[in-house]
């Protein structure tokens, strides 16, 4: 099951963008709330915040590569605690939630996943924490709650992605023609993975 594969290249791109992007950011975001607010105090603050919070996911990134998993989330739900709604947050929470589903703890990916996509703003990650959810409730046979995520979803850069999980849905209740619509819709919309798509197409007559 392909869970962590298909969106992981535009994971790490959004993750080079915080990198080579993430300082100007914030401190962009702390001038404009200085300005707003006034007083050097609440730039200083924010200043230590932000730099507490990019140490923190650092070492978080160690633990979690070493699969320390231990360490990992225990680092994973500090960092989480107090980063809140953050690009760091929400990247602690998808590695989370890929760390302890490949050791076969799929509720407890499940809850990280739901995390990202009830408490994360941006569009891009919401949607890739909304696919993985959508491919790990198909794993874990929840085919209701996979249909109706994957369904709810109908534009933006994935949205191919997500009629795929729909087809996958539909062949996995035996409904082949349900499947074939829907697969063929996502190569319409676009995908990552063509030739994969295109086995899925002629396995279910097209």
């Amino acid at each position: 099951m392909s869970t962590y594969q298909t969106e992981e290249e535009q994971v790490e791109a959004i993750k080079k963008w915080w990198k080579e992007n993430g300082k100007s950011v914030i401190g962009g975001a702390v001038l404009g709330l200085a300005i707003v607010g006034g007083g050097k105090g609440w730039i200083e603050y924010n200043r230590i915040q932000a730099e507490g919070n990019s140490a923190a996911y650092e070492s978080f990134l160690v633990s979690a590569r070493g699969q320390d998993m231990q360490a990992a989330v225990t680092k994973g739900d500090a960092l989480i605690a107090d980063a809140g709604s953050s690009a760091y947050a929400a990247f602690t929470a998808l590695e989370l939630a890929k760390l302890q589903y490949e050791a076969g703890n799929k509720e407890q990916a499940r809850e990280r996943l739901q995390w990202v996509t009830d408490n994360i703003e941006d569009a891009a990650i919401k949607q890739v924490a909304q696919l993985r959810l959508a491919k790990l409730l198909l794993d874990m046979d929840a085919l209701d709650d996979a249909s109706a995520l994957a369904g709810s979803v109908t534009s933006g850069e994935f949205a191919g992605e997500f009629s795929v999980v729909a087809g996958d849905v539909a062949y996995a209740r035996g409904d082949l023609s349900g499947a074939k619509a829907a697969y063929e819709k996502a190569m319409s919309l676009g995908v990552s993975d063509t030739n994969l798509l295109n086995m899925k197409i002629a396995s279910v007559g097209g």
